[in-house]
């Protein structure tokens, strides 16, 4: 089963929700703020995606600015980060498309052409 992870009141989530139900896509929703994603499925998705640890900040949050973390992180270890992430759903960006063959973070329409 595909795994749709979002903030359901965030309105990029709510656009990607609608794109995946216009394209007959069944995915399992995962509400972030209230089921943070584990450090083991973050340090997997990363590692799927092939994507740098820091595309997984939700660089535009409250939350990411208040903790200073455009300073702090580049300090920070990998794990360090993965503890970060996992501590606070809202630290991480969203969406996050898991598929059996994909990991998206955050929407981009071109990406999720796959569909």
């Amino acid at each position: 089963m595909n795994l749709f992870v979002c903030y359901p009141k965030c309105s990029t989530c709510q656009k990607a929700k609608r794109y995946l139900d216009e394209k007959g896509m069944e995915v399992q929703v995962r509400d972030i703020k209230s089921e943070n994603p584990t450090v083991e499925e973050l340090r997997e998705w990363q590692r799927r995606s092939g994507l740098e640890l820091k595309r997984f900040f939700n660089t535009s949050g409250l939350l990411y600015k208040e903790m200073n973390l455009k300073d702090r992180l580049p300090a920070m270890t990998d794990e360090e980060k993965l503890q970060l992430l996992a501590s606070d759903g809202m630290l991480v960006k969203r969406p996050i498309l898991v598929t059996d063959d994909r990991v998206l973070v955050g929407f981009r329409e071109k990406e999720w052409n796959f569909i």
